[in-house]
């Protein structure tokens, strides 16, 4: 019997293939190694970020994705087709281009139909088609317009519903948002995850921005120095990262260097003279034969307390600091301080939580509880 005729005996359903899959690609120019091989699989339908520093690869991947750069080595499948040796306008993507890649000369409606006319589909058609990609972006009447009376969320729109219209089956989007400002930023990450929520189309979308990513994303793949670090939701990359790498990137965390010291009975990380912190326990850890070994540990900042006086919280691990500086932004307030060893940690409470208010040069104690600590072996 053959292998379907076995699945449909046993009513199992045959298995979806990835919408995008890298197979361990990897991008050389020359002598210098832009991506090292890279493996990841994104289900159809999600939101998918490439987040990293500029330089780190996240672009060079995406357009891997593309088509627009062929991988030294490694595979790419789009929907399981092997798509590695195909051009760009052979694959099942369509892409939006950092800043405005329009059209200066067509009208909005001009500029969204350029990839329908190409494929000579009926006037009527593409103009129902257009109409249709404009009102689901927002811009329903503005189809006569021309880029420059637009404004860049505007345009970014346009670019979007550029590449809506071709109803391919994953959408590739290259710092679609960097030259937005910061308050036009977050509305238009608002709609880019609404919309594609809506149309239930694959996103791949590159970002250094982790507010950005941390918006939009169903999943988070962090790109590095030409290495996929880390991948997971954003509630893992955020909360649980893995990696020391992810935990310095996303979110606004301290770290701490050190030795782990195992003297029978508990595990603590020696960082420096006079400073020592306990180690909860960890997933897969066993703290004992890992006794010697270099670690990290990292606290989130809204993780550390501040007060004036000692034995604020009890049972939390406590040390005297100075502040350095305080910064009030409204709901809540960042503080900088310096620990007695010269490790310096960022602290953000509620301003209404604060027990006063403090400023650079004065003496405080950070506390922070045992489990808020996130151990890093790698």
């Amino acid at each position: 019997m053959s292998a379907a005729g076995n699945d449909a005996m046993t009513n199992r359903p045959t298995p979806t293939p990835a919408a995008v899959e890298a197979e361990g690609i990897t991008k050389n120019y020359g002598p210098v190694t832009a991506l090292k091989p890279t493996s990841f699989a994104i289900p159809a339908g999600r939101y998918f970020v490439l987040l990293g520093p500029s330089g780190g690869g996240k672009t060079t991947t995406l357009r891997m994705i593309a088509g627009l750069i062929r991988p030294t080595g490694g595979r790419v499948r789009i929907n399981g087709v092997d798509v590695t040796d195909q051009p760009a306008d052979r694959r099942d993507t369509s892409m939006v281009f950092q800043g405005s890649a329009l059209f200066p000369h067509m009208t909005v409606e001009q500029n969204v139909a350029y990839g329908l006319t190409l494929r000579r589909l009926p006037r009527d058609a593409i103009r129902a088609q257009v109409l249709d990609m404009l009102k689901l972006v927002g811009l329903a009447g503005f189809e006569r317009r021309r880029p420059h009376e637009l404004s860049g969320g505007q345009q970014q729109r346009v670019q979007l519903a550029r590449a809506l219209v071709l109803k391919t089956s994953v959408i590739l989007l290259d710092e679609p948002l960097a030259a937005l400002d910061a308050q036009l930023r977050r509305d238009m990450c608002f709609e880019l995850k609404h919309i594609q929520e809506s149309v239930g189309i694959t996103f791949v979308h590159v970002t250094h921005n982790q507010e950005e990513a941390m918006t939009v994303a169903d999943e988070i793949a962090l790109i590095a120095d030409g290495e996929l670090v880390e991948s997971g939701t954003p509630g893992h990359m955020y909360e649980s990262p893995r990696r020391r790498f992810t935990a310095g990137f996303v979110g606004e965390n301290t770290l701490f260097d050190g030795i782990v010291r195992h003297d029978g009975a508990a595990a603590s990380l020696a960082v420096a003279e006079g400073l020592s912190l306990p180690l909860p326990p960890a997933p897969g850890v066993d703290w004992a034969s890992a006794d010697g070994r270099a670690a990290a540990v990292s606290v989130k900042a809204e993780d550390f307390r501040l007060a004036a006086g000692a034995g604020a919280e009890p049972g939390a691990v406590e040390t005297p600091v100075e502040v350095v500086d305080a910064f009030y932004l409204g709901f809540s307030t960042v503080m900088h301080v310096r620990l007695p060893t010269g490790h310096a940690a960022t602290v953000r409470m509620a301003t209404r939580s604060l027990p006063g208010r403090f400023a650079p040069g004065d003496r405080a104690f950070l506390s922070w509880r045992p489990d808020a600590v996130r151990v890093h072996l790698a």
